[in-house]
């Protein structure tokens, strides 16, 4: 877990590589699967929450599809307070990572029916099938040395 100091002066430093980042240095690395822990230098709260909702901001800011619709935000909205609120947090998050489980599948799925594809399948027998007289005239080479 990447940690981050965020100063009065809106700046975030990176305690692991001792320097200052963007937001936008933090959303990269969360891209590329780190995750994040930011305390608040004055009194060392936790606003990691404040800084995602910040990237989530700012993601839609630059015109990417909202993830959340203005509906399901709403919703969200609704289960603060009620008892329900922790086990819908659960289940969302629970539902996330089926999803991403999901989509993994799917990817390795695609890959290997690209391998049974034709002009695949073609390609590698035309590759076989150039390299086989490459090795059987390496072979009688050989043969004939000795």
């Amino acid at each position: 877990m990447r940690e981050f100091k965020k100063y009065p002066n809106r700046r975030l430093y990176d305690l692991h590589d001792s320097h200052y980042v963007t937001v936008d240095d933090v959303r990269k690395l969360i891209l590329e699967g780190e995750s994040i822990h930011v305390i608040d230098s004055k009194d060392e709260a936790n606003i990691t929450r404040q800084i995602l909702l910040q990237i989530l901001s700012e993601q839609e800011a630059e015109g990417h599809e909202p993830v959340l619709t203005n509906r399901a935000i709403e919703q969200i909205i609704r289960f603060y307070g009620d008892n329900v609120g922790s086990v819908v947090s659960r289940y969302i998050e629970q539902s996330i990572l089926t999803f991403l489980e999901h989509q993994d599948q799917l990817r390795r799925r695609m890959r290997e029916m690209s391998d049974l594809n034709p002009f695949n399948f073609m390609r590698q027998a035309v590759d076989r099938t150039f390299q086989e007289p490459k090795k059987s005239a390496k072979k009688e080479d050989s043969a004939e040395d000795k």
